[in-house]
């Protein structure tokens, strides 16, 4: 019997991928449009032709569904994959989610993210528990559809979906404990922003407190934003919590949270 090679393996280099439209390779683009290839930059996830994925996706989709997403091209991205999600729901349902969820495209996993954002008849618990795994997906642009696709169900129940957050920030995995904090953010980034964490954000630091001093870098920057949209309505609450949070124990990831936190107050940034 041969013995064992003890050559290391090459791990394959992570695709740079190309950071303006025009230069996207003709091939790389034909992929990313027959879904058999994740975008690796953001320039590559707006050139998909979403029409042409849908098609290649689902293949036995109505073309006169395919239609009307060709004719939404020049839409913005949310309101793209707010109809794609749409036509989708009307096809087949969230039947197919088990499929889409688990595509080799990420802008199809995304869509699976705007399915359980859209579909009626999920409770608050399912609707968090179909997004879970989106929300932990190795991707970037999925982990962020996760979210925003379910944000506009935490408006009208801000204190419930709080509370169903909160073992999130105490989850091993650093992207859901980041999905935790981003969906709550008052402000926040391409969305509507939380009324009731506009007046009052004294309710977040149930979310915010467990992850103070969070090793990852990705959930501190998500915790300092987070205050930062705080601090544009209530600098004095931000200011007091920082100053608590460095009083009752001082940190590196705290004083990187506190610096992105004061940033707005203290013009920083």
């Amino acid at each position: 019997m041969p013995k064992p090679s003890t050559r290391k393996q090459s791990v394959p280099k992570r695709r740079t991928g190309a950071v303006r439209r025009a230069d996207i390779p003709s091939h790389v683009l034909a992929a990313l449009n027959v879904g058999t290839l994740e975008s690796a930059t953001l320039a590559e996830g707006l050139a998909v032709d979403y029409a042409a994925l849908l098609a290649a996706a689902v293949p036995d989709l109505p073309s006169a569904f395919c239609a009307e997403m060709a004719a939404a091209a020049d839409l913005g991205i949310t309101r793209r994959m707010n109809l794609a999600a749409r036509l989708l729901l009307s096809h087949g349902g969230t039947a197919l989610l088990p499929m889409l969820s688990v595509h080799a495209s990420d802008t199809v996993r995304g869509f699976a993210c705007f399915i359980i954002g859209l579909a009626s008849d999920l409770a608050a618990a399912d609707r968090l528990a179909a997004i879970r795994p989106l929300a932990d997906d190795p991707h970037f642009g999925v982990r962020e559809w996760a979210w925003m696709a379910i944000r506009p169900h935490v408006t009208p129940d801000l204190r419930t979906w709080i509370t169903m957050l909160e073992p999130l920030v105490h989850e091993q995995s650093e992207r859901l404990r980041r999905f935790a904090i981003e969906i709550t953010r008052p402000r926040g980034v391409w969305c509507a922003h939380l009324p009731e964490l506009r007046r009052d954000p004294a309710p977040g630091l149930t979310l915010l407190a467990p992850v103070r001093h969070d090793p990852a870098k990705y959930v501190q920057d998500s915790v300092g934003n987070w205050l930062n949209d705080a601090a544009k309505d209530h600098p004095d609450f931000v200011r007091d919590l920082c100053e608590t949070w460095e009083r009752e124990g001082d940190s590196p990831a705290n004083r990187r949270i506190r610096s992105r936190a004061l940033r707005s107050i203290t013009g920083d940034g």
